[in-house]
């Protein structure tokens, strides 16, 4: 046994409660869903839905009004979860430069 092994286990990985918590972190971003997709002022932003046993997320390159290009990422754990929506502010407030 290390002496880094603690012996603790991580809490197992709930991608109905993460993506719960997902949405709840978008919506304090200033998105609003439908149907699973996060809008701002109309434009598809970010979408995300349960697939077992991880959450299939995407975002769009850039917000457009006609066909947006996903970029897509399985999220597999909370800190996976927690870098999506880092991803998603950061990319916010580029394209809030560009507008």
């Amino acid at each position: 046994m290390s002496e880094d092994d603690w012996g603790l286990a991580l809490p197992a990985f709930k991608p109905d409660e993460a993506l719960q918590r997902l949405a709840r972190d978008l919506r304090g971003l200033g998105l609003q869903e439908r149907q699973g997709v996060w809008e701002r002022r109309g434009l598809a932003i970010a979408r995300a839905c349960v697939q077992a046993p991880c959450i299939d997320a995407a975002r769009v390159k850039r917000p457009s009004r006609s066909s947006p290009e996903w970029q897509s990422k399985a999220l597999k754990n909370s800190a996976d979860v927690r870098d999506f929506v880092a991803d998603i502010k950061k990319h916010l407030a580029q394209w809030s430069d560009d507008d």
